[in-house]
């Protein structure tokens, strides 16, 4: 009898955790059921190849007199000394320069780059010049942060709008003191990875994330094989390079980026409030609350009267302002929003309260702070 009661007990036991693994993968299938699979690429990067920013300070001449003022003492300066490199003698005090200003220009280089390619510059006064429309840039070195020259830009600049004044009225259109010239910078040095006689390599999730970095092991070791790949922490995955591809990392690392992964996403709604912009993921939750939310508006009115003095009195007949002041705040009751289990559930049950934008954004605040909100909240 002992016996058959342990085989039932044992087998009740088996029986719950079956059913417990089945729930959890049917909670698992749900939660990630609104993930879309991307490719590794789109998620994380090879440490080593990155982007490089590159800068340097220039002159912008040809500008039809809304360059800098006299009071703009750097293009005066850098002028001066160009002109001294031509052998030209010049005092700072004699020039007088509205057609010229002084820039500052900017550009990202992708790594792989090589001496001779071109890349697209942007360029921004820093003085006080009104445009840089029909402007030209002189040569100007581009320097990266170890002050390293990789490449020289040279040619128009391109405002894509124009700041037109006279007779007492002016027109704009876009943003004119800030202009790029298309392919107007070659580069001087080559910018390159080595790559070669790598024995492993380091995948960089662009999202640092345990889940995410989780599954991305798991995708590699099934196609290339066990302990292929191995996560070091919630950004950083390492990956072995298979003896067959080392000689070829180029086809390995190809190979890798195309393999599909579901990453993972924290829950988040980002705010901004300037423009009263709402974005959430399809991750956020909240349980169930009592919201209650009712504007309130206050109102001044000024009204102006003329107080005429009694006759013979000697008084002066006066204008007289008055301040009349209304106080308005919306009677609303409170509206249970029951907890939700999807972000169609949240939306319809903040579009039932009838709340605009701003009224969102701060009900979620107040959500946030009661403790009721299931995700990360960001004020922009």
């Amino acid at each position: 009898m002992k016996k058959v009661s342990r085989v039932f007990v044992l087998a009740l036991s088996l029986l719950l955790v079956v059913n417990s693994l089945a729930l959890a993968q049917v909670i698992v299938e749900r939660v990630h059921i609104n993930t879309p699979t991307v490719r590794v690429k789109d998620v994380a990067r090879i440490n080593g190849v990155r982007d490089n920013q590159l800068f340097g300070l220039g002159l912008v001449i040809g500008l039809e007199g809304t360059g800098d003022s006299a009071g703009a003492r750097a293009n005066i300066q850098m002028v001066a000394n160009m002109l001294e490199q031509f052998g030209i003698s010049v005092e700072v005090g004699d020039l007088r320069m509205r057609n010229v200003a002084a820039v500052m220009v900017t550009a990202d280089v992708h790594s792989g780059v090589r001496s001779g390619d071109r890349i697209t510059v942007t360029v921004s006064s820093i003085g006080d010049a009104r445009s840089l429309q029909g402007g030209y840039l002189l040569q100007t070195p581009l320097q990266a942060a170890n002050g390293e020259i990789y490449a020289a830009a040279q040619g128009a600049v391109s405002v894509g709008g124009f700041n037109a004044s006279g007779g007492g009225s002016s027109a704009q259109r876009n943003h004119s003191t800030v202009g790029m010239i298309p392919n107007g910078a070659i580069i001087e040095r080559d910018i390159v990875s080595d790559f070669s006689n790598m024995e492993s390599l380091n995948l960089i999730l662009n999202e640092p994330d345990f889940t995410t970095a989780s599954r991305l092991v798991s995708i590699i070791n099934q196609v290339f094989g066990e302990d292929t790949a191995w996560a070091q922490d919630n950004a950083s995955v390492m990956v072995n390079i298979p003896f067959e591809y080392q000689n070829n990392f180029v086809g390995f690392v190809a190979q890798v980026e195309e393999l599909p992964i579901q990453p993972d996403v924290k829950g988040r709604i980002t705010v901004n409030e300037r423009t009263g912009t709402i974005v959430m993921d399809s991750a956020v939750r909240i349980s169930t609350v009592a919201v209650s939310h009712g504007n309130l508006s206050v109102t001044v009115q000024p009204k102006t009267y003329v107080s005429q003095p009694q006759g013979f009195s000697g008084g002066e007949t006066v204008v007289v302002e008055e301040y009349s002041i209304g106080v308005y705040e919306e009677q609303n009751n409170f509206v249970v929003i029951e907890g939700t289990s999807s972000v169609q559930d949240l939306v319809d049950a903040l579009n039932a309260i009838g709340a605009s934008s701003r009224d969102v954004i701060a009900i979620l605040q107040a959500i946030d702070a009661a403790g009721a909100l299931y995700g990360e909240l960001i004020i922009l």
